[in-house]
């Protein structure tokens, strides 16, 4: 009897084989329209920042010693520190949807240069998916420490981890977008190429 569990079992694999990439096309745009839309919000209180007469939130991320990072938060002013809070709690947000766009696009990209058997992009495997997962939770611990140095704690250890963390994390996504960028290179190189000979 054809229609047995076995056969049911094959038909529902095969569902779940196609239903995946429905769902990882969704997911890739719902997390892509999250991190545009909060990126914009981020440039807005950017700029907010930097009509303070200080800079924005990046060389403040990257100040590295607490004289610095003093410096920058008295340029700021009461206004501008408060701006920065809600910043960086907003960040939490917007590291949640890059980390989880970027890891489902490194997957796909992944996933291409499988099927397509491009040996050295897909000798990457599990990394291209930890990179910015790890960028992410580098982008969440630099945050911690930004908001300690606003509240006046942490002491100079807390402007250091800061930097060391927002460095660690920026190499993460340049790694990713290095990634990504190196198989729709591959991509379009192949799809321009003529074809050899038939058989």
């Amino acid at each position: 009897m054809s229609s047995g569990p076995a056969g049911r079992g094959d038909q529902d694999h095969a569902g779940r084989g196609e239903r995946s990439p429905v769902r990882r096309r969704r997911a890739l745009w719902l997390t892509g329209v999250a991190s545009v839309a909060l990126l914009l919000v981020l440039g807005v209180l950017d700029r907010r920042l930097q009509q303070t007469g200080g800079p924005g939130i990046i060389p403040f991320e990257v100040a590295g010693d607490l004289p610095r990072a003093r410096g920058i938060l008295a340029d700021w002013g009461a206004a501008g520190r408060d701006t920065a809070r809600l910043s960086l709690g907003l960040d939490f947000a917007f590291l949640g949807a890059y980390g989880a766009f970027l890891a489902l696009a490194a997957t796909a990209s992944r996933d291409m240069a499988l099927r397509r058997g491009w040996h050295r992009l897909a000798a990457a495997r599990g990394l291209v998916v930890a990179l910015p997962v790890g960028a992410a939770a580098l982008d969440a611990l630099e945050n911690i420490c930004l908001l300690m140095i606003i509240g006046a704690h942490g002491g100079e250890t807390a402007p250091r981890l800061a930097a060391i963390f927002a460095i660690g994390k920026f190499a993460l996504l340049g790694g990713t977008l290095a990634y990504m960028l190196a198989v729709l290179v591959r991509a379009a190189t192949s799809a321009h190429r003529p074809s050899g000979p038939a058989g």
